[in-house]
């Protein structure tokens, strides 16, 4: 793809290859080109199948195919069986093919980490433990051979790929509940550098992440946590989702906050609502990750009068790329004046603040049956 974002109106050979992937993937019939359109231009037709393409991936539903809709729409073409599959350090292969190699490992009791369509190093480590068993070669490269093995299995063998993945996550949370002191948690606040966001008044989406970022990480590190932020609050360096990531997962981290504040075209949307990674077309998630935003959401929720948004699962990079829980916070709309307005009060955003560290709290703390009685 050549450009870094097409949407309606545009044309070209970027809208050419969109409009190829979406065609493959039975979204995008060839009748969809009314007759005197150019078979590259991105109509009303491509608006919709890449919305109906965004919906059913856990992506923003903008209609705009950026980064992250792309690399969905590339994944989405392979099945498994497609390509050779294997793991190289610093590019990472990603898709559908990967997914599915990662259910049939779990489900054959051999994948116990995130399902996430990524061939990381404990796919690489699953995959050789089970040539191994089949007596293939145990190259941790997922060929002709180890196909058939797979084939061979899954006639015979099927479920499991739930209960692996459940067994992988109780234990990680027996592994956190110990108290919040020593713990590590990367606070990313949304936006930054020249990156600034929705403007309204005095106040940007950038400037208010970042307020908010600073008082939650004020209330955590006066309770011993140990508080990593993904930029500085004053930094011009801009970073992407997967940088953001990067940065969670070299530190070790024990959890993620990424703290926003939306905008959109009309000024009705308001509230807060939290996200998590999963896949609804899969079936796949972080179920540490629902968790926590279930607390989150309480507690922003039961200190305030922002409507409450719900949790949802996404797979945005961030959410998808990191190895710990991971949520992103939307602490209401900038575009939505009520708001806008109390985002403007700096005891309102103190409000919203105590209920992000509560919830961290209540995430970590030693006995899930006192999480409701815990305070910061």
């Amino acid at each position: 793809m050549t450009s870094p974002a097409s949407r309606r109106g545009d044309s070209g050979a970027a809208v050419a290859e969109i409009r190829d992937r979406l065609h493959r993937l039975g979204l995008l019939p060839e009748s969809a080109t009314p007759t005197g359109s150019s078979p590259a231009s991105f109509d009303d037709a491509v608006d919709e199948a890449v919305r109906t393409f965004q919906q059913g991936r856990g992506l923003t539903v903008d209609g705009i195919v950026g980064v992250q809709t792309f690399r969905h729409l590339e994944e989405a073409r392979w099945e498994l069986g497609d390509r050779i599959l294997s793991f190289r350090a610093g590019w990472l292969i990603s898709g559908d093919d990967v997914r599915a190699l990662q259910q049939r490992l779990a489900s054959l009791g051999f994948h116990f980490d995130r399902i996430d369509g990524i061939f990381g190093p404990q796919t690489d480590r699953a995959l050789r433990e089970f040539q191994r068993s089949v007596g293939v070669s145990s190259d941790g490269t997922c060929g002709p051979e180890t196909y058939r093995a797979l084939g061979r299995l899954a006639r015979t063998m099927s479920g499991g790929a739930v209960s692996s993945t459940t067994l992988r996550e109780l234990t990680a949370l027996e592994s956190l509940c110990t108290g919040v002191a020593d713990k590590v948690v990367v606070i990313d606040p949304g936006h930054g550098g020249d990156d600034f966001g929705l403007t309204h008044g005095d106040l940007t989406e950038s400037a208010v992440a970042g307020d908010l970022s600073r008082r939650v990480e004020g209330r955590l590190a006066a309770l011993g946590v140990q508080v990593l932020l993904t930029r500085a609050l004053d930094s011009t360096r801009s970073m992407d989702e997967s940088q953001r990531a990067a940065f969670a997962n070299h530190t070790s981290a024990d959890l993620v906050l990424s703290v926003h504040v939306d905008s959109v075209d009309t000024p009705h949307a308001a509230g807060c609502a939290t996200f998590y990674y999963g896949d609804r077309v899969q079936g796949t998630g972080s179920r540490l990750g629902a968790r926590f935003a279930e607390m989150v959401q309480e507690e922003i929720c039961a200190r305030t009068d922002l409507t409450d948004c719900r949790t949802h699962a996404m797979t945005w990079d961030l959410l998808r790329l990191t190895r710990m829980p991971a949520v992103r916070i939307e602490c209401g709309y900038l575009s939505n004046p009520r708001d806008a307005q109390r985002l403007s009060d700096p005891a309102f955003r103190d409000a919203v603040a105590e209920g992000i560290a509560n919830a961290v709290v209540r995430f970590f703390a030693p006995d899930p049956a006192l999480t409701d009685t815990a305070h910061v």
